[in-house]
């Protein structure tokens, strides 16, 4: 709920025109391994209620994307972990992203050059998802 709270905290000091963007997971929108069913389920969440916000906020000329990550090399998931080897195996580009990649897709979205893109999943993977 922090990121649907904080949504609707600044709403009103917003200015039109404005973007949202927030961070997910692509656990949100599949479950590869047992036992995250409360991680997937409010990620997903976090995917619906940017759609949602996408349409409520068209209006207003604000767009709301979601940044889907998914192996990341960091402090909670690295590269050398004992379980990336395994993880590996579904991604198609065969190594981890950085957090420099999320930044990235961030910086895009928040651009001038996204202005007509609003209610999108961008999963940041490296095809994980493919």
């Amino acid at each position: 709920m922090g990121v649907a709270h904080t949504v609707r905290s600044v709403l009103p000091y917003m200015s039109d025109g404005g973007r949202i963007i927030t961070i997910g997971s692509t656990g949100g929108s599949r479950s590869p391994y047992p036992g995250i069913g409360d991680y997937t389920a409010t990620k997903a969440a976090l995917a619906a209620y940017t759609r949602s916000w996408a349409r409520d906020l068209g209006g207003r000329n604000i767009t709301v994307n979601i940044i889907q990550p998914g192996l990341i090399n960091t402090d909670m998931n690295p590269a050398d972990g004992p379980f990336s080897a395994h993880m590996l195996k579904d991604v198609a580009l065969a190594r981890y992203g950085e957090p420099k990649d999320i930044g990235a897709a961030v910086a895009f979205l928040a651009s001038e050059d996204a202005r007509y893109i609003t209610g999108v999943t961008l999963n940041v993977d490296g095809g994980q998802s493919a």
